[in-house]
C-alpha cells in the first residue's frame, strides 16, 4: 500500500492557501518561495524543516486521501502504513504546511488508538513542545483535528465489547485531558496567540460536548460571515464534564486579558457560548463573574467602566456576547445601573452601536423593552444621520416580536422622513424608508412647500431599508406600507421584484396581506409577470406570490404566463416557474389543473386555521 502512494502522480493544483488572524501579510511571498519548501524550509527561521522528498510524499498522500476507497480494509491499510512514515517525526510534519493538511484529512479516517498516538508524540515530554506546535500556523489545525476526533471517544462499535471500547477511548481522552492540563498551566500564552488561541476553542468545544464543522470547511463567504456555525451535540466522558469546570477557572483567571486582547476576548466568547448551550448553570456563574470585573474597573467619577469598554474594539464584542446570553435579572442590573441615559449617545458611536443592538433584541421579551425604547425614540432621527441603521432596524424587529410601540415608532419614522404631513405625503413612505432617503431627498425638492413631481422611478433601494420594512411588515398595522405599495407603478413593482433587497421586501408585502388586498397589488402587477418570471429574484418573488394566492389568483397569472411559453420554457428561471405552477396542465387540463389547486388552497387554509 505504501508503495503504491509513493508510485501515484500529483494531480494538478496546489493546495488551498489558508489564512489566519495574525498573519503578517507575507502570504503572497511564501507562495513564491513555495518551490523552496524542502530544506529550506518556509521561510520562518532556522527551524528544522521536512524535506523536499517527504513534503512531496505527503502531497500524494493528500491526493490520495481525496479519491477515496472502496471498503474499510484498504483505508485502514492506508491509513496505518501513512502514520508509520509519520512516527518520530509528527511534529516537523505537522508543522508542514503539505503535512498538515494531510494530517487533518487523515485524522478522521485514523482509530482512536492512532490520533492518541499522535498526540502523545505532538506533546512530547513537556507542554514547551505542545505549546510550538500548537501556535504554529500549520501545526495548530492539526492539533485541533486531533483534539476533535474525541468526539468519537463514546461511540460504539458492535464489535467491541465494554472493555474494549473503554480502553480504545480512554488512551485519546487521557491524552486530550493531558493537553487541557498543559493549556491550563500556560493559559496566558495561549489565549493571546493567533493561532494557539484556536486550539483553545476547540478544546472547549470538545470537553463540553459539542462541535462545529472543522475551520477548513468552514471558512464563511459575504453572506455568511455573521451566521454562527451549526453546532453538533454528542456524548462525553466524565473526566471532561469536570476538565471543563477547571479550564473555565483557569481562563477567568487571566479575565483582564479578555478586555485588552482580541484574540483572547474570543476565547471567552467561546467559553461562553459552549457553556450557555451545555452548562447553563456554569455559564450563568461565568456570566455574573466577567460582569463583575467589567463593571469593577476604576473610571471616571460617576462613570460606569462598562461605558469605556462598551466603546473598545476588543470588549465590545464580549459584552455583546454577555448581553445575548444574559438572563433577565442580569439584562436589567446592566441596563438600571450601567447604561440608562446613554443609549442614544452609545447608539450615535461606531463601535458601542452594536452592543446596543443586541440589548435592544435580548430585552424584546421583558418589560424593560418599553423603557430602552422610549429612550432610543428620542434620538432616532440623530441616528439615522449617524448611518447606524442595525440599531433602528433592531427596534422594529423588536416592536414587532414583543407587539409593543409599534405606532410609536411608525410615527416616529414618518416624522424623520418629513413625510408625515401633511397628510398626502403618507403614500410615499414605501420608498423613503426602502432608500433611507427624506421626502425633499428622494424627490429632488429644495424646500418642503415646494410644488414637486412626486412620480419619481423606484431607485435607491438599500439593505438596511429593506431590512427596516420587511420589519414593519409584521406590525399589527401596515396599512401605509400596503397603500404606499399600491401606489407604485407597474415598472416600479418590477424593480422592485428584481432588486437584491426589493425582492424580500414586495415578498414580505404580498405574502402577509389578506385576499382582498393582495388582489388590489397582483391588479397593479398585471402585465409583468413574464418578465418576474425570467429574473432571477423576480421569479422567487413570483413564486411566493403564487404560494400565498387565492385559486383565482392563480387563474389569473396563469393566464397572463401560458400565451409566452417558448419564451418561459427556454429560460434558465422561467422553466422553473413553469413546471412549478403546473402550466402545461392548465394548458391542456384545465379542469383538472382547478381541481389540483383547490386541494392545495383548501389544504394551505386548513394548516394556517390549526396554526391560528
Amino acid at each position: 500500500m505504501l508503495a503504491k502512494t509513493e508510485e501515484m502522480k500529483p494531480q494538478k493544483g496546489g493546495e488551498k492557501k489558508r489564512r489566519h488572524p495574525g498573519d503578517n501579510g507575507q502570504g503572497g511571498e511564501k507562495k513564491r518561495r513555495g518551490g523552496e519548501e524542502g530544506e529550506k524550509g518556509q521561510g520562518d527561521g532556522n527551524r528544522k524543516r521536512l524535506d523536499a522528498l517527504s513534503v512531496g510524499y505527503f502531497r500524494r498522500v493528500g491526493e490520495r486521501l481525496s479519491e477515496g476507497f472502496e471498503d474499510d480494509e484498504e483505508r485502514e491499510m492506508f491509513v496505518e502504513n501513512v502514520l508509520t512514515e509519520v512516527k518520530g517525526k509528527a511534529s516537523l510534519v505537522a508543522m508542514d504546511r503539505t503535512g498538515s493538511i494531510t494530517l487533518q484529512y487523515l485524522l478522521p479516517l485514523s482509530s482512536l488508538e492512532q490520533v492518541a498516538e499522535v498526540l502523545t508524540e505532538l506533546g512530547g515530554e513537556s507542554g514547551s513542545k505542545f505549546m510550538a506546535v500548537s501556535c504554529d500556523r500549520c501545526g495548530g489545525h492539526v492539533v485541533e483535528s486531533a483534539i476533535r476526533q474525541a468526539s468519537r471517544c463514546m461511540e460504539k462499535e458492535p464489535s467491541a465489547t465494554t472493555e474494549e471500547e473503554e480502553e480504545r477511548a480512554g488512551v485519546l481522552e487521557a491524552q486530550v485531558l493531558s493537553l487541557s492540563q498543559v493549556v491550563r498551566d500556560n493559559t496566558a500564552d495561549f489565549i493571546k496567540h493567533a493561532h494557539g488561541s484556536h486550539v483553545v476553542r476547540t478544546l472547549l468545544h470538545v470537553l463540553a460536548g459539542c462541535l462545529g464543522p472543522p475551520r477548513t470547511e468552514s471558512r464563511p463567504g459575504a453572506k455568511e460571515r455573521n451566521v454562527a456555525p451549526q453546532l453538533t451535540d454528542f456524548d462525553i466522558p466524565t473526566s471532561f464534564w469536570y476538565e471543563l469546570k477547571n479550564l473555565t477557572e483557569a481562563l477567568m483567571e487571566n479575565i483582564n486579558l479578555s478586555v485588552t486582547d482580541a484574540v483572547a476576548s474570543a476565547v471567552f466568547q467561546t467559553m461562553l457560548t459552549v457553556c450557555h448551550r451545555k452548562r447553563p448553570k456554569l455559564c450563568k456563574q461565568l456570566l455574573k463573574g466577567i460582569t463583575e470585573y467589567l463593571t469593577s474597573r476604576s473610571a471616571a467619577p460617576g462613570v460606569s467602566p462598562l461605558l469605556v469598554f462598551l466603546k473598545d474594539q476588543a470588549s465590545s464584542h464580549l459584552i455583546e456576547m454577555i448581553i445575548q446570553l444574559s438572563h433577565k435579572a442580569l439584562l436589567r442590573d446592566l441596563y438600571k445601573n450601567h447604561l440608562k441615559g446613554q443609549l442614544v449617545d452609545l447608539a450615535l458611536h461606531p463601535i458601542a452601536n452594536f452592543p446596543v443592538q443586541r440589548l435592544v433584541v435580548a430585552s424584546a421579551k421583558y418589560k424593560m423593552f418599553l423603557k430602552l425604547f422610549d429612550e432610543l425614540l428620542q434620538g432616532v432621527e440623530a441616528i439615522l444621520a449617524a448611518g447606524h441603521m442595525g440599531v433602528i432596524v433592531q427596534m422594529a424587529e423588536s416592536c414587532a416580536e414583543s407587539g409593543e410601540k409599534q405606532d410609536d415608532l411608525m410615527q416616529c419614522l414618518l416624522h424623520a422622513f418629513h413625510c408625515a404631513e401633511p397628510g398626502s405625503r403618507h403614500t410615499s413612505c414605501l420608498p423613503l424608508f426602502m432608500s433611507l432617503l427624506t421626502y425633499e431627498v428622494y424627490y429632488h425638492s429644495d424646500t418642503a412647500e415646494g410644488s414637486i413631481e412626486t412620480q419619481v422611478p423606484l431607485s435607491s433601494i438599500c439593505y438596511h431599508g429593506s431590512r427596516l420594512v420587511q420589519a414593519l411588515a409584521k406590525f399589527k398595522e401596515r396599512s401605509l406600507l400596503l397603500s404606499s405599495l399600491r401606489t407604485l407603478t407597474p415598472a416600479d413593482l418590477l424593480t422592485l421584484a428584481s432588486d437584491p433587497s426589493g425582492s424580500h421586501v414586495l415578498q414580505a408585502l404580498i405574502t402577509t396581506s389578506s385576499d382582498k388586498g393582495r388582489g388590489k397589488i397582483l391588479k397593479r402587477l398585471e402585465g409583468q409577470y413574464v418578465q418576474m418570471a425570467c429574473s432571477r429574484l423576480g421569479s422567487r418573488v413570483l413564486e411566493a406570490i403564487w404560494n400565498s394566492a387565492s385559486v383565482s389568483q392563480r387563474q389569473n397569472i396563469a393566464q397572463e404566463l401560458v400565451p409566452s411559453e417558448s419564451q418561459l420554457r427556454s429560460d434558465q428561471f422561467a422553466r422553473h416557474v413553469w413546471a412549478k405552477f403546473a402550466l402545461s396542465h392548465f394548458m391542456h387540463r384545465r379542469a383538472h389543473w382547478q381541481e389540483i389547486q383547490t386541494g392545495e388552497s383548501k389544504k394551505r387554509k386548513l394548516f394556517s386555521d390549526i396554526l391560528e
